[in-house]
């Protein structure tokens, strides 16, 4: 029992990270409210069409990082998660080319369409861990029992 317990602490701490780690990829970003920010925010959409309504901080905004602090895990990682769904493959490569425009190169080292590119995935395995972590909450203790059980009798 007490390993059952240790995987779900762990798969929180993984969550909360993960989440974390999703703050700092938009604290990169141009800040809303700021000239910078809204000719950034703007570009977004325009580049991602309808998809942009699911990350701009217009329809996002604060409420769904605060909730983040209220314990609401999954909320950013669902909206990064089908606002790169719902991007066609050159939506994508444009909005890649804005982010990384906006970037700063000592950022991450790179900027240009390449630097987007890397941001877009970081947000899309950073918003995948989040979702699968947050997934975990739900089960039992008896579904992790099980599921370590059918794997040492594999």
């Amino acid at each position: 029992m007490r390993n059952v317990a240790d995987a779900v602490t762990c798969d929180t701490a993984y969550s909360r990270a993960a989440n974390g780690h999703l703050i700092d990829l938009f604290a990169a970003l141009p800040l809303p409210g700021t000239a910078e920010g809204q000719d950034f925010w703007k570009r977004i959409r325009d580049a991602g069409g309808q998809a942009a309504w699911n990350i701009i901080p217009a329809n996002m905004g604060g409420p769904f990082f605060d909730r983040i602090r209220g314990g609401n895990e999954g909320g950013i990682a669902s909206r990064v998660l089908h606002f790169l769904k719902e991007l066609s493959p050159s939506q994508r490569i444009d909005v890649a080319e804005v982010i990384g425009s906006a970037l700063e190169t000592d950022t991450i080292g790179v900027s240009g369409r390449y630097g987007g590119e890397l941001w877009l995935r970081d947000a899309e395995m950073s918003a995948c861990r989040v979702a699968l972590a947050s997934r975990r909450e739900f089960e039992t203790s008896q579904d992790r029992k099980r599921f370590f059980e059918a794997w040492r009798n594999a």
